[in-house]
């Protein structure tokens, strides 16, 4: 997996912001879509503005992505296999997601997991998740699509 092509495919999808802002739900939030945990982040108790260096965004985003490719090997076995297209829409999916989510993707996991890739991409497109993040979703789904 080229790593440092979903590096920039989910910067682009996620945007970076340099400061804490409040995510679309409320929730506190910096870097690249990092949601900041209480007992955990700082950036938790910083009020929202407060800027974040560039150092800690890139901290930050190592160790969401760490922890989004482990949830990704979690939810499918053979995730290393997959073709790397895959990959990348599920580990995207993932970031934007998380694991408890996008596990009830089942029908899109069934898909993916048989190959039928076109499956899949049908399957993303009947979901809360694609009328949600609309732009991102088409350009995901355009390239589960084009597997095969």
């Amino acid at each position: 997996m080229d790593e440092a092509k979903l590096h920039h495919e989910i910067s682009r999808d996620e945007g970076v912001m340099h400061t804490v802002y409040l995510d679309h739900l409320g929730l506190k939030t910096c870097g690249i879509g990092h949601l900041c945990i209480e007992g955990k982040d700082p950036e938790f108790d910083q009020p929202v503005g407060t800027p974040v260096s560039k150092e800690r965004v890139a901290e930050l985003f190592q160790e969401d992505m760490r922890s989004v490719l482990l949830d990704c090997e979690r939810l499918y076995s053979n995730f290393y296999d997959l073709p790397e297209d895959a990959q990348h829409v599920v580990a995207n999916m993932m970031f934007n997601l998380g694991l408890p989510r996008l596990r009830k993707f089942k029908n899109m996991k069934k898909a993916v997991d048989a190959g039928d890739y076109q499956k899949a991409a049908l399957e993303m497109c009947d979901s809360k998740w694609y009328s949600q993040v609309k732009n991102r979703a088409d350009r995901l789904v355009k390239r589960m699509r084009s597997i095969g």
